[in-house]
């Protein structure tokens, strides 16, 4: 259990004790929101529980909250892990932990190691994350970078928080889908959409396209195939992302998806014809108007081949994360409605990845005076490398637009976030090469300095952290968690000497670094970022 939980628990039993004996009138409890404290002065957790409940007890916050902490005071279990709780104006309860409790979780690290942090999810959850998933009409862009990375990582976490985890990429391959046809007739001349030096190239590369294939779906499926092969390398071996499944959307029309998906909609009575058209009753599942699946000249829309993928998908998996691009944002209610036409509106969420601009002298940096310039990943990854670039996109929460820093992504100094962290890992890596004393657990007992200790503290975060990212998909706090911790080592190292005369406190503080060591790789290993023993 969570320190977090534990403390909530306190706090219910403490409400639900002085309801019992007349002090507070009974209510329902409810939820008790408990958070980690923003600094260090106000204690390791705090709680707004006796502001949210003091209307229905008829009392001011701060009385209500001083009847609840005495209350935890009295409670003999309180002893062995809480050494203050305290009231704050306007009626806060922060809580401090004590200081053998803190020991105890650094012998926790000290004896799971890379396994710290990992936690029992659902047995049977199977969570599918879809992220990527570009069109195969070029290469990626910086703008794809936002939901490569963020998916990985999160996948990552998921895993780490004990689901079934599976990335899966999805191919819009269609031979008869408008974007396919299009590449089709630029193979032909017909066309100028998607056309780029990149995209003439791999036209070159077919071998007398015109003489052996004249419809254009075919020429386009051909030219696609080629595109995303391409693609599929740079992802696998430049940005280090391997996916489960790489779904092609042509395999599950050929499989006869989509008539399946059709004539399933129709056994609900969810279709209807208008125009000439096939519609969807999305309305009645909370889409703000009906959707078109088949027009009137008999081509399928892009909606109905979403349908039948996530009718696929959740044929295959209890969870689904769908990672969009900032362009998709007006579709996210109409695959709600889907979802809720299935039965399964909570078991999809749909993130979208907001815009990226890249930022050089504190203005936009831009490829060349033409405007539209879209700037290829790979170009960003050459740069700055892969690791400073999934670190620098992961620290920007995935709804915000994000500035890309060139001039500090490029920085080799501690002022990159990303050098500053791995300096922290190399720097213990040295320390511990010095001596070949091992750390014992009987000798944690001797920290005891208000850096070890404020080190211990943002060690002991990483579970936690991994069960809300787990839940809220929060990413970014991952990327400011190795910050923290990499500033709280720093200090300490300032502060506290590790190798002295004072064997006893030696080993403790061997101990001490070793145990962020061990979280920090496991926080950089979900980053996908190297832990390096040598700067």
């Amino acid at each position: 259990m969570f320190i977090k939980n534990k403390i909530q628990q306190i706090v219910k039993k403490a409400i639900l004790e002085t309801q019992r004996q007349g002090v507070l009138p009974k209510f329902e409890v409810g939820e008790i929101l408990v958070v980690r404290s923003e600094k260090e002065m106000f204690g390791d957790y705090t709680t707004n529980v006796a502001m949210r409940i003091s209307k229905l007890a008829k009392l001011a916050p701060q009385k209500v909250a001083e009847v609840i902490v005495n209350r935890i005071l009295s409670f003999s279990e309180m002893k062995d892990m809480l050494c203050r709780v305290e009231v704050k104006t306007p009626g806060f309860i922060n809580i401090t932990l004590e200081r053998s409790f803190l020991l105890k979780e650094l012998e926790k690290i000290l004896r799971e190691k890379e396994k710290y942090g990992a936690l029992m999810g659902p047995k049977r959850n199977r969570v599918q994350v879809e992220f990527i998933s570009a069109n195969p009409t070029g290469k990626l862009h910086i703008g794809h970078g936002r939901g490569a990375f963020f998916g990985d990582v999160l996948a990552n976490v998921l895993k780490k928080a004990g689901y079934k985890v599976r990335r899966e990429y999805y191919i819009n391959d269609s031979k008869e889908s408008g974007q396919i046809k299009a590449l089709g007739e630029l193979v032909q001349g017909k066309e100028n959409s998607y056309k780029t030096k990149f995209v003439a190239r791999i036209i070159e590369e077919i071998q007398n396209p015109k003489s052996k294939i004249q419809n254009s779906g075919e020429l386009g499926y051909l030219l696609a195939q080629k595109i995303q092969t391409y693609n599929r390398q740079f992802i696998e071996q430049k940005l280090k992302i391997h996916f489960d499944v790489w779904f092609s959307e042509e395999n599950l029309r050929q499989l006869g998806g989509v008539q399946k998906t059709i004539n399933w909609l129709e056994t609900f009575g969810f279709l209807y014809k208008k125009d000439g058209a096939l519609w969807f009753k999305t309305i009645q599942f909370g889409d703000d108007k009906d959707r078109v699946l088949i027009r009137k000249n008999g081509e399928a829309t892009y909606f109905l081949s979403d349908i039948v993928y996530h009718r696929d998908k959740f044929e295959r998996f209890d969870k689904i994360i769908d990672i969009w691009g900032a362009d998709h944002h007006g579709y996210i209610n109409r695959m709600k409605a889907v979802a809720a036409a299935m039965g399964r509106k909570e078991d999809l969420d749909i993130l979208i990845a907001q815009l990226v601009r890249l930022v050089k002298n504190g203005k936009e940096f831009k490829m060349s005076k033409r405007k539209g310039q879209v700037v290829d990943l790979e170009w960003l990854i050459d740069e700055v490398g892969l690791e400073v670039a999934r670190f620098f996109y992961l620290m920007k929460s995935l709804d915000c637009h994000m500035d890309f820093d060139l001039d500090r992504a490029k920085d080799i100094s501690e002022k990159n976030p990303v050098f500053y962290i791995q300096y922290a890992y190399a720097r213990i890596c040295s320390i511990l090469k010095k001596t070949s004393t091992s750390y014992k657990l009987q000798a944690i007992s001797y920290l005891e300095h208000p850096a070890e200790l404020s080190l211990i503290r943002e060690l002991i975060k990483f579970p936690e952290l991994i069960e809300e990212i787990s839940k809220n998909y929060s990413v970014h706090h991952l990327p400011a968690y190795a910050i923290s911790l990499a500033d709280k080592f720093h200090n300490f190292y300032e502060k506290c000497r590790v190798l002295s005369d004072d064997k006893k406190l030696t080993l403790a503080r061997l101990s001490l670094i070793l145990a962020v060591k061990i979280v920090l790789k496991n926080v950089l290993n979900i980053l996908g970022v190297r832990a390096k023993e040598k700067m």
